[in-house]
């Protein structure tokens, strides 16, 4: 490429506006749809991103590919802008809710199934003491969960699956046994034991939910493979009331959170796992550096129903 190259110095200032042009140029590999994109001409962004690598001193796209390929420095440079975008819009986000004036709003996303543990007991504990705040709530996949965050969807999230991301924290309130769903009349529930997962493949796996992966629904097959065991038949279901419903009717046995006991029916039994890995984390997961009064008060609520025993991750 043409013009000065030479490297700037760490902590040259970089034009922001620059690098999200660059992301969506990398994510749709084509000026013309980025431009599209990015609602500019495309002369403009030809130019920002011949500027762009002027700054670093280094090609960041190859021209002659197509669709267009990054360079080396240029995947480089997307993983990290990536990243310090989501922490810029992260800032704002903040910023934007402490500064703004009257009653406060407050949002929890959770996932469905820990409504049946201590989740409803926090939230009205939370209600009672931060009065202030107008807390909403909104039903989101652990995954989903991470984005909502990020975007400043939601405050805070009540999950079960890890989702490792450097700008979330999270922590593990509670670490919750699986039981087996089972029709009453299961030949299993006569033997009044616990049972082990392997004695359950006789009959179709129900898993939920379906359209999220990963979900729960890999955190119990995962329960399966990490006994060497191949589950066969398998029936996937959109929630957890589905699955419980189909269980009733026959169709095969589910393995859902201890909690889930007191979703009582006639049709159904719940039977002890006495397989050691059979266990579910409840997570509870917030932004990085988030230290609202709020939150500290929905944490300090949370690790104390849930026993005080907590373990913390970065």
């Amino acid at each position: 490429m043409t013009g000065d190259t030479t490297a700037r110095p760490l902590g040259y200032d970089m034009d922001l506006r620059r690098l999200r042009y660059f992301v969506a140029l990398a994510n749709e590999r084509n000026f013309t749809r980025a431009a599209q994109v990015l609602n500019i001409a495309q002369p403009p962004l030809s130019r920002q991103i011949r500027q762009l690598e002027a700054e670093i001193g280094a090609e960041l796209v190859d021209r002659g590919s197509r669709p267009l390929r990054l360079t080396e420095a240029g995947r480089l440079l997307h993983e990290h802008a990536v990243q310090v975008l989501a922490g810029v819009e992260q800032i704002q986000s903040m910023v934007v809710r402490l500064s703004t004036p009257g009653r406060r709003r407050f949002v929890i996303g959770f996932v469905g199934s820990t409504l049946y543990g201590h989740l409803p007991e926090v939230i009205r504990r939370f209600r009672e003491t931060a009065t202030s705040a107008e807390v909403s709530l909104l039903e989101c996949s652990s995954v989903d969960q991470v984005a909502a965050l990020k975007e400043g969807r939601i405050d805070v999230g009540f999950g079960r699956l890890r989702v490792d991301d450097p700008s979330v924290r999270r922590i593990v309130l509670a670490d919750e046994p699986l039981v087996a769903a089972v029709p009453a009349d299961h030949p299993l529930v006569a033997l009044g034991r616990a049972v082990l997962l392997s004695e359950l493949l006789a009959e179709p796996l129900i898993v939920y939910p379906r359209p999220a992966r990963p979900s729960y629904a890999d955190q119990v097959l995962g329960a399966f493979h990490d006994l060497g065991l191949n589950v066969a038949r398998m029936l996937e279901v959109r929630e957890l009331q589905t699955a419980i419903g189909l269980v009733a009717a026959h169709a095969g046995f589910a393995i859902v959170p201890e909690s889930v006991q007191r979703l009582k029916r006639d049709d159904v039994r719940y039977l002890p796992i006495a397989d050691r890995n059979a266990r579910s984390p409840i997570m509870m997961v917030h932004r990085v550096g988030d230290v609202t009064p709020d939150l500290e008060t929905l944490i300090s609520i949370s690790c104390d129903i849930h026993a005080g025993v907590v373990r913390g991750h970065g």
